[in-house]
C-alpha cells in the first residue's frame, strides 16, 4: 500500500488551499482515508476522513464548515479542500487508511489507521 500527499504550500490567512493523496495497493471496499494533521510540539491531530465505499465523511469541529474531504475513485484520490485558513491550521499534514469493514465504522484515533503517506506541510500567515 502507498499513499502520496502533495498540494501543500504557503497561503495567507483567509486563503485556501487544496491537499490531494494518491493511493494504490488497496482493494479500497471498507477503507476509511483520513487526514491528519501535526504541527511543531503538539500530538497528531484528526481532520476529516471518508469512506472509500459510500463517501460518508466525518469532520473535526475545528475545520468544519471551512474544510471539505471527497474521494475520486476513478483516480484513487481523496482531496482536501481548505478555505478561510487560519494560522493555527499551520501543520504538517498526514493522509492515512485503515480498513474498518463494510458497516459505518471509521475511528479519529491515528492508531486505527494502518498505513501513512508522507506528510506536505500547510503555512498560512497572519
Amino acid at each position: 500500500v502507498q499513499l502520496q500527499a502533495f498540494g501543500g504550500g504557503l497561503v495567507q490567512a483567509g486563503g485556501s488551499l487544496r491537499l490531494s493523496c494518491a493511493a494504490s495497493g488497496l482493494t479500497f471496499s471498507g477503507y476509511v482515508m483520513g487526514w491528519f494533521r501535526q504541527a511543531p510540539g503538539k500530538e497528531r491531530e484528526f481532520v476529516a476522513a471518508i469512506r472509500w465505499s459510500g463517501g460518508n465523511t466525518y469532520y473535526a469541529d475545528s475545520v468544519k464548515g471551512r474544510f471539505t474531504i471527497s474521494r475520486d475513485n476513478a483516480k484513487n484520490e481523496v482531496t482536501l479542500q481548505m478555505n478561510s485558513l487560519k494560522p493555527e491550521d499551520t501543520a504538517a499534514y498526514y493522509c492515512a487508511t485503515g480498513y474498518f469493514g463494510f458497516g459505518a465504522g471509521w475511528s479519529a484515533k491515528p492508531a486505527s489507521y494502518y498505513y501513512w503517506g508522507q506528510g506536505t506541510q500547510v503555512t498560512v500567515s497572519s
